[in-house]
């Protein structure tokens, strides 16, 4: 005895349709980002002002214009690969269902904090923002422990602030706790 619904099923997954094409090269997308990632890297690079004084090949320039042609070589080797019929291999050493969707509540969350930190570094200054981060991350990510955890964070925070401010010599705003830091 057959089960429609379950036939019905089986031949919707197996059936070609409109979006297969692209399930099937989905990789492009990835090779798309790199290119736009690179050409980015590129037209800042070679727009970027440089010093006369500059001594020997070396400059400025040279880092970021290796990294942005690196880019695009790599975006149009990964779709000539990609069209030519190459597959990622899934993902086989995590303990992860791959069936499975995405848990797109702890992604939100997670762009939610970093966006929220982007905006708040300027005015609250990176302790502040920097705690809000990673107790943030924390919770996003399914910590729960509510009284340690913004402990955590803002010990986190001011350490990394001194150690970036203080001892590395790389300035992070200190917001309302610059006269106390």
């Amino acid at each position: 005895m057959t089960n429609p619904v379950k036939d019905t099923v089986t031949a919707r997954e197996t059936a070609p349709g409109k979006g297969s094409w692209l399930r099937e090269h989905s990789e492009l997308g990835v090779g798309l980002l790199l290119l736009v990632i690179g050409v980015l890297v590129l037209t800042d690079a070679l727009t970027m002002t440089v010093d006369i004084a500059q001594r020997g090949p070396v400059g400025p320039r040279t880092v970021p214009v290796v990294v942005g042609a690196g880019l695009l070589v790599v975006a149009v080797l990964l779709a000539i690969d990609v069209l030519r019929g190459g597959r990622g291999e899934a993902e086989g050493g995590e303990d992860v269902d791959l069936s499975e969707p995405g848990d797109w509540r702890t992604v939100l969350l997670l762009a939610g904090v970093f966006l929220a930190f982007a905006v708040l570094i300027g005015p609250v200054g990176f302790p502040v923002s920097g705690a809000l981060l990673f107790w943030g991350a924390a919770y996003a990510l399914g910590s729960r422990h509510l009284h340690r955890d913004p402990l955590i964070a803002a010990g986190l925070s001011l350490l990394t602030y001194v150690v970036f401010n203080n001892l590395l010599g790389v300035p992070l705003p200190g917001g309302p706790l610059m006269g106390v830091l």
